[in-house]
């Protein structure tokens, strides 16, 4: 038999717990898994609102959703508002449900275009599901026998916790430590990590968790982090945690201020609170100031400061070394991409594991697929600052003004002048959220095809009519958000 390939997961966290969890729940036949933490290092534990992939990861690792929802004071997402993004006073939902009825030749988008030409049909979001529940604060996992398209928010503290109790007992190995230094073999390969008292811990392959620190990837094996400041120039925030003082609503809240933006995520217990921002627009007490005065319930934290640089390291997989999660790369909270990162970074990782002696082209394709996935999320991101008429501050004319990625220029161009959009290169936003989000911040197209035109008014007019009613219908058969909670996964004492 084989000897099992020995994986070390330097941080634990959301990352490094997720990636022990997932690796030995798919691949623990095959490697002997050790991760190591130190109490004595803090972990950023703010990640607390997710996208619907992690659904389908959760099923992939074998997570029960009743009991992970019931152990992370979790409540369920739709999607995100966003208010005054486009213009002050302005507010729109990207949510996660379809727009109308596909088509293979025109998106439901095209249609809604030509019977609004035609005088009809109303608002684009009176053909949502999920956008109509989320503003009617209603919320079920199916309406009949059909899914709703959903996220979570969650305690990402107790989400490590939760990951920890299961991972130790199914056979994950946990040290405490601090880790004082990395040694290398001859080929510059990762070969022990030593802590703090003296405990050296060998292994094949190293993963490293340890957060912005990037403690092996960076620090140890020197791969250059490329900085997109310059694109997204947000290098702070401050978090803090309130009462809740209403029932959870099943959206996140993304609220832009003169020069920052604010977050707001319900969970069952309390409110994770959050603002964003450039140390170049705001200085530390203005942006605490601006949070502290848009709270709604009392304080139950002291404010949290945060730093970091948007951007991404040059190689996720370098040598023996794999970067997972804030050690790889970090795009800013905006659309809740954190986790879903490092879910496919897992994913990444199992499909392509080391087994064999040489990995190099494994490793080339990893980083490959980990910078065109970044980067994607990347533009989308862009997106919600360059698509804006606010003039109100220098920090929404360095946004509005800047020079975008080439991509996102041409995307742009053509819905403005055809109506039409696509899913992205790594099926990460499909064609509903680019719609979403360029027409919510304004992005009107001046013409769009012609399928609509096919059918005669009065039944392009019937069709819309139908669809409408039948989400009006299915809205009003969900229960309260709130109350499904406490019958679906109560959070635990």
């Amino acid at each position: 038999m084989n000897a099992k390939t020995k994986v070390v997961v330097a941080g634990g966290g959301t990352s490094g717990w997720l990636t022990a969890y997932s690796l030995n729940a798919r691949l623990g036949a095959l490697l002997d898994i050790t991760l190591i933490e130190s109490d004595q290092i803090g972990t950023v534990g703010v990640g607390e609102a997710t996208i619907p992939t992690m659904r389908t990861f959760h099923r992939l690792v074998g997570i029960d959703e009743q009991e992970f929802m019931a152990a992370t004071q979790a409540t369920f997402k739709l999607g995100i508002m966003f208010d005054n993004w486009g213009q002050q006073g302005d507010s729109y939902i990207h949510s996660f449900g379809e727009i109308g009825q596909r088509s293979w030749m025109a998106e439901f988008h095209e249609f809604w275009l030509e019977a609004k030409a035609q005088g009809f049909g109303g608002s684009l979001e009176d053909y949502c599901l999920e956008l109509k529940a989320a503003k009617a604060n209603k919320f079920a996992t199916h309406v009949g026998k059909k899914p709703l398209n959903f996220a979570y928010h969650m305690n990402a503290t107790a989400y490590a916790a939760y990951l920890r109790k299961k991972s130790e007992a199914a056979g994950v190995k946990r040290i405490e430590g601090r880790i004082t230094e990395v040694q290398n073999d001859q080929s510059g390969n990762i070969s022990s990590l030593i802590l703090e008292g003296g405990e050296h811990l060998s292994g094949d392959v190293f993963i490293d968790c340890t957060g912005f620190r990037a403690l092996l990837i960076g620090d140890n094996l020197d791969v250059e982090y490329e900085d997109w400041t310059h694109l997204l120039a947000a290098d702070s925030a401050i978090a803090v945690q309130t009462q809740a003082v209403e029932a959870p609503r099943p959206y996140t809240r993304a609220i832009a201020h003169p020069a920052a933006w604010q977050w707001r995520i319900p969970l069952q217990n309390r409110v994770g609170n959050g603002i964003v921002y450039s140390s170049q627009f705001l200085s530390d007490d203005e942006a605490r100031s601006t949070l502290l005065a848009n709270l709604s319930g009392e304080t139950i934290t002291e404010p949290r400061q945060l730093r970091f640089k948007t951007g991404r390291r040059k190689k996720a997989w370098h040598l023996n070394c794999i970067a997972i999660g804030l050690s790889s790369g970090f795009l800013e909270p905006l659309e809740s991409t954190s986790i879903h990162l490092v879910t496919t970074s897992i994913l990444r990782l199992m499909k392509l594991f080391p087994f064999g002696g040489n990995s190099a082209l494994l490793a080339e394709q990893f980083n490959r697929e980990t910078q065109l996935e970044l980067e994607t999320a990347r533009d989308f991101v862009i997106l919600h600052y360059h698509l804006t008429q606010r003039h109100d501050s220098p920090f929404w004319d360095h946004y509005r003004t800047m020079q975008i990625p080439d991509s996102l220029v041409h995307r742009m161009a053509m819905f403005r002048e055809n109506g039409y959009a696509w899913p992205d290169d790594v099926s990460l936003f499909r064609v509903d959220s680019w719609v979403q989000v360029m027409m919510g911040q304004g992005l009107i197209p001046e013409q769009h095809h012609g399928a609509g035109r096919v059918l005669p008014v009065e039944g392009l007019k019937a069709q819309m009519l139908a669809l409408s009613k039948m989400i009006d219908n299915s809205v009003a058969q969900l229960p309260e958000h709130g109350d499904f909670i406490q019958t679906y996964c109560p959070a635990q004492e």
